[in-house]
């Protein structure tokens, strides 16, 4: 099961980079395979055991992917601190339009719920 749902992982993320080689070079691969992941398990209407195991698998790792961040911002703490504004104004910025779609994103799968609740 682990390996099925890593080869449905890895293929989606393969998939997601021949189109951004291919047609659309504005978006990186594994976010364009990331994005095609979710609307097929929209689509599908859950997630198959394979990837759920697969993917808790790996979200044990993820503190691992978080060190090297943290090393760079220690590393070039002087040039972060000379854009802190910048940088501040960018964070806040996309904080402010994250809340906001995840906010309408919400309220669009509650009223999709609340329809299929309505159906007899």
């Amino acid at each position: 099961m682990l390996l099925r749902g890593l080869t449905w992982l890895v293929l989606f993320q393969l998939l997601g980079t021949a189109i951004n080689v291919l047609f659309l070079t504005l978006l990186p691969g594994p976010i364009i395979g990331m994005l095609l992941l979710f609307a097929f398990l929209v689509v599908r209407g859950e997630v198959g055991a394979p990837i759920a195991e697969a993917s808790s698998g790996l979200l044990r790792y993820l503190p691992l992917l978080l060190v090297p961040p943290a090393v760079g911002v220690m590393v070039y703490a002087e040039q972060i601190a000379a854009d802190f504004w910048a940088l501040a104004g960018a964070l806040g910025l996309s904080l402010i339009v994250s809340l906001l779609f995840a906010g309408w994103l919400m309220q669009k799968l509650i009223d999709r719920q609340a329809r299929r609740e309505e159906r007899p």
